[in-house]
């Protein structure tokens, strides 16, 4: 019989939150989130106004430097990183990627 392995619980604080990354068939959405307030910060998301397009790998390079973009107007600079139940490789790997490269360090 199989035992089932738990996965630690990833939570977020004021001075370092949690990125959480989810995708669906159609859009991918990245959201800041503050565990110890139960806040989400900011949201972005290929379904938004300034990007309305289908989530490929280059609409996720966007989203990622467009949340990378708002944690530095917020003077966050380190994060952690949830990527859920998706692997780390296509949309997610671009979107973390892209994020880095705004100088946003998890």
């Amino acid at each position: 019989m199989k035992q089932k392995i738990r996965k630690m619980q990833i939570k977020g604080t004021s001075t370092k939150p949690r990125l959480y990354v989810l995708k669906s068939n159609k859009h991918i959405y990245a959201q800041i989130i503050n565990d110890e307030k139960s806040h989400v910060l900011t949201s972005i998301s290929s379904n938004s106004k300034n990007i309305n397009k289908f989530a490929n790998c280059e609409i996720a390079k966007i989203v990622g430097k467009n949340i990378g973009k708002e944690l530095k107007n917020r003077k966050i600079s380190k994060i952690i990183f949830d990527c859920g139940k998706h692997s780390y490789h296509g949309q997610i790997k671009a979107l973390a990627n892209a994020t880095r490269e705004e100088g946003i360090k998890f």
